[in-house]
């Protein structure tokens, strides 16, 4: 019997090497894809039923150009539009490199995804489980927050890391076990994301102590020239890969954008009645500060608009922030009302609309936010809120080739809720004091915006916006008082906002970490 099985397991093994044998023959052999499908790459058995299993079937353009050149082991430097699909541009290369090289965690790590920010990594983990599924590869999702040595338990027995900068920074310095002498393939994803949140220093010192003879690939929505520096540093004849070239639209083909002009104070009655009529849709919101998000989020659940809201900004911790995530992700019809920390690298699927309530700071943000919606090839619509005294913001997307048009309101379906919301105010002493701090954070954000072309304190009108938001009276707000005498600092609003998070620093305390065994 101990003969028999004997014979049976050399016979899986040389099985098992003639599969892997093959599989590199056919990688090395496969030129550019003919075909959008899947299936047509020279990939493994364990990760097509992964994709099958999820839905993947059918490549995007950014897909169907890199995969194949990952997959015979070139560099990358690609670059694409929001929503491209990025992601499974280096998760299917990581898997059928590991598998075709037997790959097991006594091998130490094999390999390096890098990510700007703690939602974009735990997006990322959570497609590599479902794709990955198949396989037999240990991974584990590092992005701080919560007791070191708690992860450099498990740390040293990963095959793949999905990983902020600070946070592996802190492993490479402070975790024993921890070897990346080894590594196969290193991801930096959203590099130009990681520089402007001011990691460039921390990245260099990461690359610095990686093998020379590596794999990597790195994907940047722009192409500046930090990026380009970095790309130097870190890649060997590299492959360009684009799916777009400038000046082309920088937005999805296929969506929809609109703009409409309204008064500071018709936002709030303009949005509350889009929610209603807009019921059985996914909505996604964005305004300038997580005091606006509360506000909102707290009187439409009691004005009850129609349909489940969502909130989503930097002062939530991180367990809460995933929670929210999966939960809108799960549901048919919602509103997720959010912060630009949504804005970035986030995957909602089946996002009918983009409200933007507050413009934008740049034409980047405005490309970025409605980046969520109308992604790989689906439809979508964008809905960005202007005052009159913001138009000057319209040249900057001509500039950006942004193809977008004006939006008549029909009035006799906006309903006002002035007096509803004034009655919450009076009923309510926890919504009159967010109603307040909406009001102060939004002045604050309009006075430290740096193009004052587009953002004006002084034409604002503040008594119409206040009673707008349920208040009988405007909260005082330094800045505005010191504009309208001549004056150019403002100590009270010198101190930056908290909502707008960094990836390292969003006001996060108890933030697990997430490793996947396999069976």
């Amino acid at each position: 019997m101990r003969k028999r099985n004997n014979l049976v397991k050399k016979e899986f093994r040389e099985n098992y090497k003639k599969y892997i044998e093959d599989l590199k023959k056919r990688s090395k052999e496969f030129s550019e894809p003919v075909s959008e499908k899947f299936s047509d790459l020279p990939l493994s058995k364990e990760t097509l039923r992964g994709l099958r299993d999820n839905g993947y079937v059918t490549m995007t353009e950014i897909q169907r150009k890199a995969i194949f050149l990952a997959l015979k082991g070139r560099d990358i430097l690609g670059a694409a539009k929001t929503g491209s699909g990025k992601t499974l541009c280096f998760l299917i290369p990581i898997l059928e490199d590991l598998l075709k090289h037997y790959w097991s965690p006594i091998f130490g790590l094999g390999a390096l995804v890098i990510t700007p920010t703690r939602e974009l990594a735990y997006q990322i983990f959570e497609v590599l489980r479902k794709i990955g599924k198949q396989h037999h590869f240990s991974a584990g999702l590092v992005i701080g927050g919560k007791d070191l040595s708690a992860e450099q338990q498990l740390i040293s027995r990963m095959c793949i890391l999905i990983c902020t900068p600070g946070r592996l920074l802190q492993h490479m310095d402070e975790t024993e076990l921890f070897e990346l002498k080894e590594l196969r393939i290193l991801v930096l994803d959203e590099a130009d994301r990681i520089l402007d949140l001011g990691f460039e220093k921390t990245v260099n010192a990461i690359i610095a102590t990686l093998p020379k003879r590596r794999q990597t690939l790195l994907f940047s929505a722009t192409q500046t020239k930090s990026v380009k520096d970095l790309a130097r540093l870190s890649l060997q004849d590299a492959e360009y890969v684009a799916v777009y070239e400038q000046p082309q639209v920088l937005t999805p083909s296929k969506l929809t954008q609109n703009y409409i002009f309204c008064e500071l104070s018709s936002k709030l009655k303009i949005l509350y009645s889009f929610l209603r009529s807009h019921t059985r849709m996914k909505l996604l919101v964005f305004v300038s500060s997580c005091k606006q998000v509360r506000f909102i989020y707290e009187a439409f659940r009691r004005l009850r608009c129609g349909l489940p809201l969502l909130e989503l900004h930097g002062k939530q911790k991180q367990p809460k922030r995933m929670s929210i995530y999966d939960e809108f992700c799960r549901r048919r019809f919602a509103c997720l009302i959010a912060t630009d920390i949504a804005a970035r690298g986030l995957d909602f699927p089946s996002i009918h609309w983009v409200l933007q309530v507050d413009c934008p700071e740049d034409a980047n943000t405005y490309i970025h936010r409605v980046g969520r919606t109308a992604r790989y090839e689906s439809g979508g619509n964008a809905l960005l809120f202007l005052l009159p005294s913001e138009k000057a913001f319209l040249k900057l997307l001509q500039e950006k080739k942004v193809p977008i048009s004006e939006l008549q309101l029909n009035p006799r379906k906006i309903k006002s809720i002035t007096a509803n919301l004034a009655a919450l105010c009076a009923e309510h002493p926890d919504i009159k004091y967010l109603a307040q701090k909406y009001f102060v954070s939004y002045i604050r954000s309009v006075f430290l915006q740096a193009n004052k072309k587009v953002f004006d304190v002084s034409s604002l009108s503040l008594d119409e916006f206040s009673v707008s938001l349920g208040l009988s009276q405007p909260p005082k707000v330094r800045c505005v008082k010191q504009v309208k005498d001549g004056k150019n600092k403002c100590r009270q609003a010198s101190q930056p906002d908290t909502t707008t998070p960094t990836a390292e620093k969003v006001g996060l305390n108890e933030v697990p970490s997430f490793f996947w065994m396999p069976n």
